[in-house]
């Protein structure tokens, strides 16, 4: 398998050999090439970013790579050099290119990163697990650490931190209720196993679907949905963990249980009734005194943004500590607040185990439409939170490498049972690229600091309130919510009723119905409407500009006009393939009779049938087999009724591709012409071919 081409390309070769000089005294050999290239000297580096840029992999020329020759002389044609077995290596397995370049100036940047990051990551991977996934909390540790870790290994992002997501915790939680709920007959009495079983098999199919699709190249599919949908997805699932939270944050869980209800909308209306008769008082003033801080603190950071060591400040890890330490003190857990507790190392039997076993494949089919949510959302997620990175650092990413290494780390995980998907968070990456992580060490420190808070941290939470750890999930909501105006705002400015009608049909239905029949029609409307304005061939009619042997589009700012009654000249402004011809005919129909303006299908015809058409093909690099099938017989249906067909600008590919099909011999070779104008001359010369 080659390397694809979709991996981005920032650099050109001047900038690689200068980011090559920045290297440490070791790089002299490498230094000397550039400066012999160059002709002139090299400039020091001066920053941590500078002597990183070697860590790329890929972009480093293979002249560099392999110590060879220089560049041959200008204007001699280079050949064509095959990638090496360990190029192959370093493009597959991207830490074999940054590893052996490593260099001590970075592992600080990437120290503090991973330090950084993980005070974040415990607290909010411990209220993902409890609070959304309705696990054990020690199932958000394990799935913090062990994805990171092959991730670090098999990914192309410097910066991306790989652990679990509210939005996808959320999907775990909502498929682990549906199951209990589902037929009380159809599993163990004990839920706990019954949890475990469900997230552990959708994390392994999570991890082979991801893994496949990078396998299958198929990384491109981040362009196939929009903006629109995406932000109708994130903000719905930002009010229903919103909803979620306010529960325990009230201290409503009990009667939750008693009442049990389902449904979000079901949810609120608890909410609505029982917020203020059934309220706890104490865990509702520490809920919000603790989220209140979290604001609070987090907006005072923003004041000191040159003070590192303020604003860096681990919020989230310091409210952790302090209301579990006041907790203790103060005895809140004897006053009805409810508190971590005991959380016992267990998997339910051994501590790795194979996911795909009896008490796990009974859960398949059951799983397997939210496993592929989870999917398409977490890599979404992650590439847009990779590109940030890579566009801000200058590296480049490719979506198929990062498919195949979010694929395998979702797979290592799964091997302990119980963890939750994982995947890039544009938050924490942004975190740790912005403390002065450069390499993916700093994600193998942060994973390695989660793995001792699993062992050895856990006992001291023992008097967390559960009511914090649900405050500091409402804080990551606020953050989903931020952006949600601005792009109101921007699709309203510009009138894409589209996009917000896809966009409140995507809040509505999963407010209203639940997150994956939202997220579910949505993606078949957005696919739907991908395929209908790629359905439609790109087709200008073109006209003499007066007074020149130029032809323009007409009614593009242009003084070009049809100047020969009967002859229409349409000019195909993109490659055709089967998704796009199959509606030529018609629309060539349209054109005939109405020419370029915007017309109802019931009004008149205005325009005489076209007695000649000429086809500008210029921009037609491509055709397969059946657009030629479809062209063929919309040549054939216009011979026979006695138009003549000129074809102009024809590139050779496609005219080998129209002789193989027989296009050629049925129109002849004086159809094919150099240009329009000489489709013209021949045209004016006598009678219209028939």
């Amino acid at each position: 398998m080659e390397p694809d081409s979709s991996s981005a390309e920032p650099n050109t070769h001047t900038r690689t050999y200068q980011s090559v000089t920045n290297q440490p005294s070791a790089t002299s050999s490498l230094r000397r090439v550039f400066m012999e290239h160059q002709g002139s000297g090299a400039h020091t580096p001066g920053t941590i970013d500078e002597r990183t840029s070697l860590l790329a992999g890929t972009s480093t020329p293979e002249d560099l790579e392999r110590g060879g020759p220089k560049d041959p002389a200008p204007g001699r044609p280079q050949p064509r050099r095959q990638a090496s077995q360990w190029q192959k290596v370093r493009y597959y397995v991207p830490s074999t290119a940054w590893i052996p370049e490593y260099s001590l100036p970075l592992l600080g940047g990437d120290i503090l990163g991973g330090l950084t990051v993980a005070s974040m990551l415990i607290p909010q991977s411990v209220s993902y697990a409890s609070s959304l996934a309705k696990l054990s909390p020690v199932t958000g540790l394990f799935s913090a650490a062990i994805p990171g870790i092959v991730y670090a290994f098999l990914g192309t992002s410097r910066q991306l931190n790989v652990a679990p997501e509210a939005s996808l915790s959320l999907l775990v939680g909502q498929a682990v209720s549906d199951v209990l709920h589902s037929d009380p007959h159809s599993h163990p009495v004990d839920p706990d196993s019954v949890g475990l079983a469900v997230s552990t098999m959708i994390t392994f199919q999570v991890g082979i679907i991801s893994f496949m699709l990078g396998i299958f190249r198929l990384g491109f599919l981040d362009v196939v949905l929009s903006r629109a949908l995406l932000r109708g997805f994130v903000t719905a699932v930002a009010v229903v963990i919103m909803i979620e939270q306010l529960i325990p944050m009230l201290g409503l869980t009990s009667l939750q249980h008693s009442l049990n209800p389902h449904t979000t909308l079901e949810k609120f209306i608890f909410l609505i009734e029982n917020a203020y008769g059934h309220a706890h008082h104490l865990t509702t003033i520490v809920s919000f005194t603790a989220l209140a801080i979290l604001v609070l603190f987090r907006k005072f950071k923003q004041f000191f943004p040159k003070y590192w060591f303020i604003y860096r400040l681990p919020e989230v890890f310091i409210v952790v500590v302090v209301s579990t330490m006041l907790s203790d003190k103060f005895g809140w857990d004897e006053d009805g607040i409810e508190i971590l507790g005991d959380v016992p190392i267990h998997t339910g039997g051994s501590f790795i185990q194979f996911p795909v076993r009896h008490g796990t494949l009974r859960y398949l089919r059951k799983t397997t439409s939210t496993a592929v949510l989870i999917s398409v959302i977490g890599f979404l997620d992650s590439i847009v939170a990779a590109k940030q990175n890579a566009a801000r650092f200058g590296h480049s990413i490719s979506p198929n490498r990062e498919l195949v290494a979010l694929g395998a780390g979702n797979i290592a995980g799964s091997f302990i049972p119980g963890t939750i998907p994982a995947y890039g968070s544009i938050t924490r990456s942004r975190v740790n690229g912005d403390v002065g992580a450069r390499t993916q060490m700093a994600s193998l420190v942060c994973s390695a600091i989660v793995l001792l808070a699993t062992f050895f941290l856990l006992p001291w939470l023992y008097y967390l309130p559960k009511c914090v750890l649900a405050a500091i999930i409402c804080l990551i909501v606020f953050s989903l919510l931020a952006e949600a105006p601005e792009d109101l705002h921007f699709f309203w400015k510009m009138h894409a009723w589209v996009d917000l009608s896809l966009m409140a049909l995507t809040f509505f239905l999963t407010i209203i119905w639940d997150v994956e029949v939202g997220i579910a029609v949505s993606l078949v409307i957005s696919l739907l409407l991908v395929v209908h304005r790629s359905s439609k061939t790109r087709m200008t009619i073109l006209g003499r500009v007066p007074g020149t042997d130029r032809w323009k589009p007409i009614g593009e700012e242009s003084e070009a006009m049809e100047d020969t009654p009967g002859v229409l000249i349409i000019r195909i402004r993109e490659n055709l393939d089967f998704a796009n011809t199959a509606q030529m005919k018609e629309r060539l129909r349209r054109m005939e009779l109405y020419g370029h303006d915007r017309h109802h299908p019931s009004e008149e015809p205005h325009r005489p049938h076209a007695h000649t058409l000429v086809f500008h093909l210029a921009d037609v690099d491509s055709i397969d087999a059946s657009a030629i099938q479809i062209f063929y017989e919309l040549v054939e249906t216009y011979k026979a009724r006695g138009v003549a067909i000129y074809i102009t600008h024809l590139h050779r590919t496609a005219r080998d591709k129209f002789e193989q099909a027989g296009l050629v011999a049925l129109l002849g070779e004086e159809a094919f012409c150099k240009d329009v104008l000489s489709a013209m001359a021949l045209i004016e010369q006598g009678p219209a071919r028939r």
